[in-house]
């Protein structure tokens, strides 16, 4: 029998193995995370920094002001009917269902009043719509 008292180790705590799993996770929470930022609603549209203007030969051109009103290639339509909206596209489309519709809508027009243009064109078969924009530089000199 061996009374002797036994020397005890020291628990020994490795480190390196806790280091690097913080580090992963650490790296993954750096990419999972948004940065945004989440304020109450503010939209400044439509601005956007476009690279070049493209030319639509067979395009027709839709305006709608901020009180509701729209025209077709610079014509006024009279109503604001989806039918009415649609067959002034009808006779504005040149080269018929390849037109190209593109609207330009005033920042502060209504939401409804750009999508009964998009309904109006669908109506009409047209389905190449595009929305035009000014570039960040030209809505800061305004």
């Amino acid at each position: 029998m061996n009374f002797r008292p036994r020397q005890k180790e020291e628990p020994e705590i490795n480190l390196i193995p806790f280091i690097d799993v913080l580090l992963v996770v650490l790296i993954f929470l750096m990419l999972s995370t948004t940065y945004s930022k989440f304020t109450e609603l503010q939209l400044k549209l439509p601005v956007a920094d476009t690279e070049a203007q493209r030319d639509y030969p067979r395009e027709v051109l839709v305006s709608v002001s901020s009180e509701g009103a729209y025209t077709v290639n610079k014509t006024p339509v009279a109503g604001r009917s989806v039918d009415i909206v649609a067959a002034a596209l009808s006779e504005g489309a040149k080269a018929g269902k390849d037109s190209v519709v593109i609207i330009h809508a005033d920042a502060s027009a209504r939401h409804q009043d750009v999508i009964t243009v998009m309904e109006a064109a669908r109506r009409a078969g047209l389905s190449q719509i595009t929305f035009a924009t000014q570039s960040t530089a030209h809505a800061r000199g305004n």
